[in-house]
């Protein structure tokens, strides 16, 4: 365990200096703070659009941390050749991967943190200045509690679609391993349309294709409660629950698949 915590933190130093990664955190930060003059401009949805915006532009960027930061995590190594030096030392390749893992895992957290901060301040700053009577229309406080649910099951995404594009990145050139990774990201999201495929079509095979689909691919609608929260809808415990569950047995058979690729790839 010590050394892929030694890994994960170079790892985490490495991409906290990339210029990308400030980047995308910054343009967060200013799109957020952006959603408060949007919201002006809507008499009486100020909070909600300040919320829809803040969370949107949360996962959007976050997604594009996960997927351009962490398909370079084995690929680029391989391609500069910094691989060999990296197994010359005493360390296994599923250390490598572990260690790779945990690294953007808490970049993403330091990241999603941030943009967390930033919407919340946003927040605060809008429920200082707005009068009483604006206040009694809202549904849902203006720094509602709640959105840290939201913004959670965002970061619980994003480790998702990390371990998605870290599996790529053992076998795939970066280019394929963004495109792969991008198209279960839009395909997880309308996931759960194929739970009920049978219903539309008359093929009993498609059917069963579409079944298998439903539990091979991420269902990503599991972590969507954004429109849940900006109306000041109540979240389900047990919903947030099964949610980590699901993510948790999802990301142990993708690292699996990661390591096992990964182990038996020849480099030379």
């Amino acid at each position: 365990m010590r050394t892929v915590g030694e890994i994960a933190r170079h790892v985490f130093r490495e991409r906290v200096r990339d210029r990308v990664f400030y980047t995308l955190v910054v343009f967060a930060v200013l799109l957020i703070a952006a959603s408060y003059l949007l919201g002006q401009l809507t008499a009486g949805q100020e909070v909600k659009i300040i919320k829809d915006v803040g969370l949107a532009a949360s996962s959007i960027i976050g997604l594009f941390v996960a997927i351009f930061i962490g398909i370079g995590l084995v690929s680029k190594e391989v391609e500069r050749r910094s691989i060999y030096n990296l197994l010359s030392k005493p360390v296994s390749r599923r250390q490598v991967i572990l260690g790779k893992y945990a690294g953007l895992v808490l970049t993403l957290f330091v990241n999603v943190s941030v943009m967390s901060v930033a919407l919340y301040a946003v927040l605060a700053y809008f429920n200082a200045v707005a009068d009483p009577t604006m206040k009694a229309g809202w549904e849902a406080p203006a720094p509602d509690p709640r959105l840290l649910i939201a913004m959670g099951l965002i970061f619980v995404e994003l480790v998702v679609i990390t371990a998605i594009a870290l599996v790529f990145s053992t076998f795939s050139s970066p280019l394929l391993s963004a495109a792969l990774t991008f198209g279960l990201f839009v395909v997880g999201h309308f996931n759960a349309d194929l739970k009920h495929f049978e219903q539309i079509v008359n093929s009993r095979p498609a059917a069963y294709l579409a079944r298998a689909l439903y539990y091979v691919l991420p269902n990503l609608t599991l972590f969507d409660v954004k429109a849940q929260v900006v109306h000041g809808i109540r979240v389900a415990p047990m919903a947030v629950v099964s949610s980590l569950a699901y993510a948790g047995v999802y990301i142990a058979v993708l690292i699996a698949a990661a390591v096992f690729i990964f182990e038996r790839r020849d480099f030379k």
